[in-house]
C-alpha cells in the first residue's frame, strides 16, 4: 500500500529529484516519476518487489547505502554511478531512515542527477583547453616561422655560392628540413581558410569518410553503418566536416592495427547543452572502434597537439578535428575502455556557425 497521501504524490512527481521509498524489508513502497526516468523502470513493476529485482542492474553502491542507513542515521554520498540496461547515470544520493506515526519504518532515497553538470564542466574545460592551445600554438608558430624563413633563405644563398656538389647536398638538406618544419607548423595551425557554410547532410559526410577508410584500409577493417535517417540537414562546411571525421576514423584504423570493426552511428539529441549553450536540436555522430582502448595516462590530453597513443601518427589529427568542429559551434568527446572507444561529435542543427552568439543561451 502506498504510504504517502495523494497530495504528496502529486508534489513528489513534480520534483526534479528522484525519490524512492523502501519498506523495512527493503521492498519498494513508492517511487516518483523522476526515479522512474533515472532508473529506467516502471513503478507498477517495481513497487512491492525485493532488492534482487533491481540491485544487479543498478550496482552495489546504492544497496550498500540503503543497508548502512538501517542503523538510523542519514547517509549522503556524491558521485554514485547507477547503471541501467540502456545507460549509466551519476547521482548524488541521500538515504534517510524514518518512522511514521504508526511506528512503521521506511527508508527514503533521494537521487539528484549530476551528469548534466559534470558534462557541462567537462565540455567547458575542453573548449577552454582548445582555445588556449590554439593561442599558444599560433604564438609559437609565429616565433618559429620568422627565423625558419631566414634559415631557409640563407641556405639558398649559400647554395648559389658553392661550387662543390657535395657541399650543395648539405644546403639542400637544410632547405628540405626547413620546409618540413614549415609544413609541420601549418598542420599544427590547422586549416588557414575561412569555412564556407552551406546546407550539409551529415550522412553524405559519413559515406565519403567510409569510402576513403575502406580504400585505405582494405578488407582488414569492417565499417558498419547505423544511421538515423530522420536527422535534418545542418549548416556546415562539407570539406571541413569530412576532414574532422576522417581524422578520427584514421585514428581508429591505426588503433585496430591488423583487423577490427568501426561503427559510424548517428542520432538526434534534443535540448542539448554544448559548453554553456543549449540547442534545441543537435546531431550526434559516434565513431566507434573495438580496439584496445586509449591509455588512461593520455585520456585528459587527447585533443592536444603532439599527443598520440601509438607510433603511426604525429598526434595532430584529433587536435585539428576538435578545432574544425569547434568552428561549427560543436564539440568532440571521447569515452574509452578495452574493446570499445567512442568518439562523439555534437553538431548543432538549425544554427548558423558563422553567426555571432547573442546573450540568449538557447538556440534554434
Amino acid at each position: 500500500m502506498n504510504p504517502l497521501p495523494v497530495l504528496s504524490d502529486n508534489v513528489l512527481d513534480n520534483l526534479a529529484s528522484a525519490v524512492i521509498v523502501f519498506e523495512a524489508d527493503l521492498r519498494v513502497a513508492y517511487l516518483n516519476q523522476m526515479a522512474e526516468m533515472i532508473l529506467a523502470v516502471s513503478a507498477k513493476h517495481v513497487v512491492g518487489e525485493p532488492p534482487s529485482t533491481w540491485a544487479d542492474c543498478h550496482g552495489e553502491a546504492l544497496m550498500d547505502l540503503i543497508t548502512a542507513s538501517a542503523v538510523g542515521s542519514p547517509i549522503t554520498k556524491r558521485g554514485v554511478v547507477l547503471r541501467t540496461e540502456r545507460s549509466e547515470v551519476t547521482v548524488d544520493c541521500t538515504v534517510t531512515p524514518i518512522i511514521d506515526e504508526a511506528g512503521a519504518k521506511y527508508i527514503i532515497v533521494e537521487l539528484q542527477q549530476i551528469d548534466r553538470h559534470l558534462r557541462i564542466s567537462r565540455e567547458e574545460r575542453l573548449i577552454t583547453q582548445q582555445a588556449l592551445t590554439r593561442d599558444v600554438v599560433r604564438g609559437l608558430a609565429h616565433e618559429i616561422k620568422n627565423p625558419l624563413g631566414g634559415l631557409r633563405g640563407a641556405a639558398q644563398l649559400l647554395e648559389a655560392e658553392l661550387d662543390s656538389a657535395e657541399l650543395r647536398e648539405y644546403t639542400r638538406i637544410i632547405i628540405q628540413e626547413a620546409d618540413r618544419l614549415q609544413e609541420l607548423l601549418n598542420r599544427m595551425l590547422g586549416p588557414n581558410r575561412r569555412p564556407s557554410y552551406s546546407q550539409v547532410n551529415i550522412h553524405h559526410v559519413l559515406e565519403r569518410v567510409r569510402t576513403l577508410v575502406l580504400a585505405e584500409a582494405g578488407t582488414r577493417i569492417r565499417v558498419v553503418r547505423d544511421y538515423d535517417p530522420s536527422i535534418p540537414e545542418l549548416i556546415g562546411d562539407m570539406d571541413q566536416l569530412i576532414q574532422a571525421v576522417l581524422n578520427i576514423a584514421r585514428n581508429a584504423v591505426r588503433a585496430l592495427d591488423e583487423a577490427g570493426t568501426i561503427t559510424l552511428r548517428t542520432r538526434i539529441q534534443r535540448q542539448l547543452t554544448i559548453g554553456a549553450w543549449r540547442y534545441r536540436l543537435v546531431a550526434q555522430v559516434d565513431i566507434v572502434d573495438d580496439g584496445p582502448g586509449i591509455p588512461p595516462e593520455i585520456a585528459d590530453t587527447l585533443f592536444l597537439p603532439m599527443v598520440t597513443a601509438g607510433t603511426g601518427g604525429m598526434g595532430l589529427g584529433l587536435s585539428i578535428a576538435q578545432s574544425l568542429i569547434n568552428q561549427h559551434k560543436g564539440l568532440i568527446e571521447c569515452t574509452s575502455r578495452e574493446g570499445e572507444t567512442v568518439f562523439t561529435i555534437y553538431l548543432p542543427i538549425g544554427s548558423d556557425p558563422g553567426a555571432e552568439r547573442q546573450g540568449d543561451t538557447t538556440h534554434d
